[in-house]
């Protein structure tokens, strides 16, 4: 049977919404595995939108869905309608859009609160026993709505290479596990159906996160 996965952004471009890169690759490996997949992101404003150019906040104004629709190609839907019974696993790519639009990551850090449809979504999923695949900054969502989850955002060891590790030792102090991984490696919590890895956490050539993403899908699949 075709194996059916939700893909949940949250906007378009790594400062203000999801990894275009981390997004692409993934949808590019789920369709090499032969799944049906189907996209959604909260029908929301950003929490601010960022010139890339310059790495800093404008004036502009700009809609989650919207913007999430530039990667979807415009076949998205709006987070609300998602079913868990119609779909085998989400994955929910990283970039800075998780931390700043499907929770107040990005200013609150561990005391942070995740945005109700998408804290709705990962608990519908982990309910069902269904697989939960987040990559980057996204496993601070899992750490802070499942109790005792483990998961890997890379290294908690920071360097040039490194240099947001000081997230893993965030997530220690929610209560979870944080594993130490490389690129290229993913993690498995197999109580949680929840596999995680570290992508553009770690500052690696993007045909090395490419790959990453290979092992991420498959491991998500093989859970289904």
């Amino acid at each position: 049977m075709v194996k059916r996965v939700a893909v949940v952004l949250s906007g378009c471009g790594v400062y203000d919404g999801s990894e275009i890169h981390e997004s692409s690759a993934i949808l590019v490996h789920l369709s090499r595995a032969g799944a049906k997949v189907q996209m959604f992101a909260p029908n929301i404003d950003h929490m601010h939108v960022v010139n890339h150019v310059e790495g800093k906040p404008t004036e502009e104004k700009r809609n989650v869905l919207e913007e999430s629709a530039r990667i979807a190609r415009g076949d998205i839907s709006d987070l609300k309608t998602l079913n868990v019974a119609d779909h085998d696993a989400v994955i929910i790519p990283g970039g800075f859009g998780v931390a700043k639009n499907l929770s107040s990551w990005a200013t609150q850090g561990k005391d942070c609160t995740v945005q109700s449809e998408v804290e709705t979504t990962i608990k519908s999923f982990h309910s069902a026993k269904k697989p939960l695949g987040l990559c980057c900054i996204s496993p601070v969502l899992a750490a802070k709505i499942l109790p005792g989850c483990e998961v890997t955002v890379g290294s908690d060891k920071e360097c040039e290479k490194w240099p947001y590790a000081g997230t893993a030792n965030a997530v220690k102090e929610m209560g979870c596990k944080h594993v130490n991984k490389n690129v290229g490696e993913i993690h498995v919590d197999a109580k949680n159906k929840l596999v995680t890895c570290g992508a553009f956490m770690c500052n690696a050539p993007i045909h090395e996160i490419f790959d990453e993403m290979g092992v991420f899908v498959s491991a998500v699949m093989k859970l289904i």
